[in-house]
């Protein structure tokens, strides 16, 4: 009896053993994939994803305070709701005149760089200009003007027959303006002392053009886009099809 005992027992911790090298077998065989990036990697990626998160965090709280300012308005007066919607799908198309703080960015020529008899050129060439309107966008610029020319988000630069040309109007002559309001004052500081750190007027000065940037001020003018906006794809919706 003693020794049929000692047999289970024995086959019982035999067989915990067992189970107990297979595991660790198997940890050994396949072991975990480790992080090989470094820890300014590490941060930089711990970095972008933060900034992702507080965008999207932004864009759902600015979703959701539109939703509940359309949803009060319904109530109080559908009309109204639908004008005050109006006006700022026009603000936002580019369709009315905008004031607001900003600075003015004036394209003028390098005369001291000119060669004695030299022509001086007036040209600005559309990917300095795309350039330019790339970094006043990534400083928040909300409202852009090009010589008197509103920009909008249809807007087209590009050479032709040797004119930039801004949605068909020709830039003939320098000086240039570019005017850009922002959202509020602080904002206007902000842009104003990041583009005069700008790799852009670099860029300018090696065609031998010069970038003056104004002070802030608290009433620039933007023109509204002038141009008729052709919408394709688009049909009218019909009674009774939108609940």
């Amino acid at each position: 009896m003693d020794k049929k005992k000692g047999k289970i027992s024995f086959t019982f911790i035999a067989t915990v053993i067992g189970f107990m090298i297979a595991v660790q077998f198997q940890t050994v065989k396949k072991p975990v994939e480790r992080d090989t990036r470094d820890i300014w990697q590490l941060r930089e990626a711990l970095l972008t994803e933060k900034e992702l998160q507080s965008n999207l965090l932004t864009e759902m709280r600015l979703n959701e305070e539109k939703l509940a300012a359309y949803e009060s308005k319904r109530k109080q007066s559908k009309e109204q709701a639908l004008r005050d919607t109006l006006e700022e799908l026009k603000s936002e198309a580019g369709l009315k005149e905008m004031t607001g703080p900003g600075i003015i960015i004036t394209i003028e020529p390098v005369l001291e760089g000119i060669k004695v008899g030299e022509p001086i050129s007036n040209v600005v060439s559309p990917e300095l200009l795309q350039r330019l309107l790339n970094e006043l966008n990534m400083y928040e610029a909300k409202y852009i003007s090009i010589d008197g020319q509103r920009v909008v988000n249809t807007t087209v630069i590009r050479d032709i027959n040797g004119e930039t040309k801004i949605d068909g109007h020709a830039i003939k002559k320098l000086p240039l303006e570019v005017k850009a309001v922002v959202d509020d004052q602080n904002k206007a500081e902000t842009l104003y002392n990041r583009m005069k750190v700008s790799k852009a007027g670099d860029e300018f000065f090696i065609e031998n053009l010069r970038l003056l940037i104004s002070k802030p001020t608290s009433n620039i003018i933007v023109p509204a886009f002038e141009q008729p906006i052709r919408v394709h794809y688009l049909e009218p919706v019909k009674e009774g099809g939108v609940s």
